[in-house]
């Protein structure tokens, strides 16, 4: 027993350390959210229940075809039900039978309910794909937030060891008389500024970190890491498609359209369906029964089989129902399908309405970031040459504290500021390609 107990402990510590080793790359995040996100299996769940509403709807071009069989006791003076007699006496019925409808022709309806079916199940499948994009959107953007967070990070650590060299270097000054008590505090007040964006940006990672883990469902961010690239750089060579390039690509692919466009095909074919509700209808009906009665076996001494075979008997029915007034039902029903189909074109072009503004602001977004990455490229050229020279004039003591501390601030804020605009403009770009067609990677 101890040696099972030792043996689950193990097996639990490998399976810890395995997931703690497990680095994940965007392409993972994503695969994972769509395997496990609740809101996408309760989405496939119902697309699974139109899928069967669809097959049922096929099938209903078959017959019913039904039997039956029933035992009934008798006692006392009845009517014999295979000869119509009266008779005084305790007696038991066997009855047995078979019945098959068929729908011949009811104004079309049972092919148009096919093919409404059809698109509801089509516009569900398209439904489970919406959500998909909708998770892939948030943790591609939650993903590129880690990235910027650790960037940022990064930037933040390096000028806070740039300012400890200079604490360490003024201390000595100081200490030698070189240089006054005064630059060696305000340079510690430097340091210790920089230490708390430090913090400050160690806690934007870690929260980072858990919302994308969030978005993963997953128990804890405890040994979650992601894969860093060695360089994520925008590529400014090639052109941003154009607001209307990206709607027309968007509009054979996203299901955000296809999935409306299904929906409002479904209700066209409801108003059929309601239609043909006015139409005659042809059907025809089958029966075969037979049955044993136990008055003729003690009268007559007829057989148990023989009576199932004497009994036997069938009709085939053929028929034809008009409507002619059902309280204005047919009517009613009719004209609420026309105004569905009506608020289903209305939705199909708001759909489509709304994705061209939001392409019309990615696209916006994108050409924005790509102007302000630009102008934060000179920035950080400009004020690092600044800060240089500053700091060379620090060094030899023509300028003081004060003056190089606002250089430097003004060098870390431009440095922040492309880091931005830089993640800016790729999420702006991906979103752009996503929305034709084009998955996204890093």
């Amino acid at each position: 027993m101890k040696i099972n107990y030792l043996l689950l402990i193990l097996f639990l510590i490998f399976q810890l350390a395995g997931y703690s080793q497990t680095i994940w790359t965007l392409e993972d995040c994503i695969n994972y959210a769509h395997a496990n996100n609740l809101q996408i299996k309760r989405t496939e769940l119902q697309s699974e229940i139109a899928d069967n509403n669809y097959f049922q709807s096929k099938l209903n071009i078959a017959p019913d075809l039904n039997a039956g069989a029933s035992r009934t006791y008798n006692f006392g003076r009845q009517i014999d039900p295979f000869t119509n007699d009266f008779i005084q006496s305790n007696t038991l019925n066997d009855n047995f039978g078979v019945s098959a409808n068929l729908n011949l022709f009811n104004g079309l309806q049972t092919f148009n309910n096919i093919k409404k079916n059809e698109y509801i199940m089509l516009a569900s499948i398209q439904n489970v794909e919406k959500e998909k994009i909708e998770i892939t959107l948030n943790i591609a953007s939650a993903y590129l937030n880690i990235l910027f967070a650790e960037e940022l990070l990064q930037i933040n650590m390096n000028q806070m060891k740039v300012t400890e060299l200079q604490v360490d270097r003024t201390t000595k000054l100081v200490d030698a008389g070189s240089s006054a008590k005064g630059d060696l505090m305000e340079i510690q007040a430097q340091l210790a500024s920089e230490k708390l964006n430090v913090t400050n940006a160690q806690n934007n990672l870690n929260l980072a970190y858990l919302n994308l883990t969030q978005l993963l469902d997953l128990d804890s961010v405890s040994g979650f890491e992601i894969i860093l690239p060695d360089t994520v750089e925008p590529d400014l060579t090639s052109p941003i498609a154009t607001a209307g390039e990206v709607y027309n690509d968007a509009l054979t692919y996203l299901p955000h359209i296809k999935g409306a466009e299904y929906e409002l095909m479904s209700y066209e074919r409801d108003l059929a369906i309601q239609k043909g509700r006015r139409s005659p209808q042809l059907y025809v009906n089958g029966t075969w029964g037979t049955g044993f009665s136990s008055y003729f076996k003690d009268t007559l001494g007829i057989s148990y089989s023989d009576q199932l075979d004497g009994n036997a008997n069938s009709t085939l029915l053929l028929g034809i129902s008009v409507p002619i007034f059902n309280n204005w039902y047919v009517n009613n029903a009719i004209s609420n399908a026309k105004v569905r189909v009506y608020d289903a074109e209305y939705s199909f072009d708001q759909v489509k309405q709304q994705l061209y503004k939001n392409i019309q602001q990615s696209h916006n977004d994108a050409l924005s970031a790509s102007e302000k990455y630009n102008s934060s490229i000179e920035a950080v050229n400009s004020y690092r040459e600044s800060f240089h020279y500053t700091e060379q004039k620090y060094n030899v003591g023509i300028v003081n504290s004060v003056e190089y501390n606002i250089a430097k601030n003004n060098y870390i804020k431009a440095e922040s500021d492309l880091l931005q605009a830089k993640y800016e403009y790729i999420f702006a770009v991906k979103i752009l390609d996503f929305y034709r067609g084009i998955p996204i990677t890093l």
